[in-house]
């Protein structure tokens, strides 16, 4: 007699990309880059252990670096657990426009989210401690029309007080979308913070409203509620040598 589980098929998870869009400018150099460097080899491990034990999504990887002009390090997403992180350089401008309009090349299903499974809404991670070089705000308007980034979690790293909070707050859509951290232990913190919670959040099917309300949260809104929370904690206060 066959064995009625013979025919099982395991369900194609579908896909999560998790985008780290980096400022390499020369304003990074020394270390914040170092540390910048540091913090996301170490939550790599962590990223890998959330997609594994995910039913419904695979994470992936994408990194944009942005100084004097843009460039993909990752040609197209890469699996967590065959990812691995290339230490970068630090040097020239900060053309966040140009990273903009590379973005929005990508998030396409003509490109980064052409996955036959399907693919969840991105979370992209900006990092960076300066002020636009180039004439972003059109890129960024531009980046604004692609409703993969319009449902996307956005989040962005102020680091130190030079960042220009204003323009991270057009690209987050949400001034409680910008963290600010002025010191290598902080930024640590909030990088393994920001990554592990986008890819929780960023990879499970839905987002349940506060006290059992049926109404769905958008993710953005999931994780900028548990993000403000860590925030106000005291979590992230910046208790080592500063910049």
């Amino acid at each position: 007699m066959p064995n009625i589980y013979d025919d099982v098929v395991e369900v194609a998870r579908r896909t999560m990309v998790l985008f780290f869009v980096v400022d390499t400018s020369g304003s990074m150099e020394g270390s914040k880059i170092g540390t910048l460097n540091q913090a996301i080899e170490d939550v790599i491990p962590e990223i890998r252990d959330i997609s594994s034990n995910n039913a419904d999504a695979q994470i992936k990887i994408a990194v944009l670096e942005f100084s004097s002009g843009a460039r993909w390090l990752t040609p197209k997403p890469v699996p967590a657990e065959d990812f691995n992180w290339n230490y970068l350089n630090a040097a020239g401008l900060t053309d966040l426009g140009e990273a903009c309009r590379m973005l929005n090349e990508k998030l396409s299903r003509n490109a980064f989210m052409s996955e036959i499974t399907g693919s969840f809404a991105p979370a992209v991670f900006l990092l960076s401690d300066g002020e636009p070089t180039d004439d972003f705000m059109e890129q960024l308007d531009e980046l604004w029309t692609n409703n993969w980034f319009k449902k996307a979690i956005k989040v962005a790293v102020a680091i130190g007080d030079d960042a220009n909070r204003e323009v991270l707050s057009s690209f987050t859509g949400n001034p409680e979308g910008v963290l600010t951290v002025h010191s290598p232990e902080a930024l640590k913190k909030m990088v393994r913070f920001v990554s592990v919670t986008s890819s929780q959040i960023g990879s499970k099917s839905s987002a349940v409203g506060k006290n059992g309300a049926d109404k769905p949260v958008s993710k953005q809104d999931d994780f900028i509620e548990q993000v403000q929370i860590a925030y106000n904690s005291g979590d992230f206060d910046d208790d080592d040598v500063l910049w």
